[in-house]
């Protein structure tokens, strides 16, 4: 069954209190963005004490310094002015539960959901797959605090990011809700 009704029937109560948020400017308030993960339980607004206009918010699997990912953050420093940025993975990431070569052979088997069991992603799907998979970087982490690192590296060493913006380092934890620095992380993303 769809959840399309509730999402149509809580946007009309959203719409009717809307006001003077109309009025919010295009560039964030705070003059800050994040990169975060797509995980469900993180709510950026609520663990960054946000309100709508005051940050970018730029959600992927994993959180990852994609190339996409940065292509935004270029985005929102070069024609919306922020000046700080955050990347924040997290405790239990669903991306630490598998490989670049699982994933490939899940799709090849079959394009139905898998089921995450004691011993990892298993297909219970029926075919056909699909070979495509492999040749995509899923971007999958291993150790969740060296990919935070590895993240802030990529994005301080890209040639269209501005050594002027302070590039911060972070780990939610999923069981407490608290963000814990990733200290190397965030020596390798300070501001020059």
């Amino acid at each position: 069954m769809s959840v399309k009704p509730e999402i149509l029937s809580a946007n009309e109560a959203y719409a009717s209190s809307f006001g003077a948020k109309s009025d919010l400017a295009l560039p964030p308030a705070r003059r800050f963005a994040i990169l975060t993960c797509m995980d469900a339980r993180l709510d950026p607004a609520k663990y960054a004490g946000l309100a709508e206009g005051d940050a970018h918010v730029i959600r992927n699997a994993g959180g990852r310094a994609s190339d996409d990912a940065i292509r935004s953050l270029v985005i929102s420093y070069k024609l919306l002015g922020t000046r700080e940025w955050f990347v924040v993975h997290h405790t239990n990431c669903g991306m630490e539960f598998f490989t670049n070569d699982l994933m490939a052979d899940l799709l090849a088997s079959s394009l139905e959901t898998a089921h995450l069991g004691e011993d990892g992603f298993v297909d219970v799907g029926e075919g056909p797959g699909h070979p495509a998979g492999a040749d995509i970087d899923w971007l999958t982490i291993a150790h969740t605090e060296q990919s935070v690192v590895d993240d802030v590296a990529r994005i301080r060493n890209h040639p269209l990011v501005p050594a002027s913006i302070p590039i911060h380092g972070f780990v939610y934890d999923v069981a407490s809700g608290r963000l814990v620095e990733v200290q190397e992380a965030s020596e390798v993303g300070a501001a020059a």
